[in-house]
């Protein structure tokens, strides 16, 4: 059966498979009885792989959460397009910073005191890339940005 038609209970009505609705009412009791079960297994498999999924997904998820006046750093991958860090390629810096938090933007999106270099960029970034600093930042050597 296909996925299709375990969801919605009726099979897909494309231009190849046109059938007549009239069709349908061959079929007898029983085959429409088994073809029921089989809708209700592939429901309930579909139920327990989202689950075991969901639960992969929780055992990864990280609560993080900033106070203003922290010290992150920022993932720079994404923005490869855009703006080169240091090196080109597989040893191009993943992080770079650290930056001050100015304030929280949301629930889930910080604003950062970023350098005059980056001033291209929009100082306000979503959690996930944000790093947090472990450590005195005052020591951290900054990297020299080419735009």
């Amino acid at each position: 059966m296909a996925p299709y038609e375990a969801l919605y209970g009726r099979r897909c009505r494309s231009l190849v498979g046109w059938f007549e609705v009239g069709e349908a009412a061959l079929i007898g009791p029983d085959s429409v009885h088994d073809a029921m079960k089989k809708v209700q297994l592939i429901k309930d498999k579909l139920k327990t792989a989202q689950g075991l999924q969901k639960s992969y997904a929780d055992v990864r998820k990280r609560d993080l959460e900033f106070q203003i006046d922290n010290w992150v750093f920022l993932k720079v991958s994404p923005m490869k397009g855009v703006m080169r860090f240091g090196k080109k390629g597989k040893l191009s810096p993943r992080y770079v910073g650290p930056y001050k938090i100015l304030k929280r933007v949301g629930k889930v999106a910080y604003e950062l005191e970023l350098q005059v270099e980056l001033a291209a960029v929009h100082p306000v970034f979503h959690i996930s890339m944000l790093k947090k600093c472990v450590g005195d930042p005052a020591s951290i050597v900054p990297l020299k940005v080419w735009l």
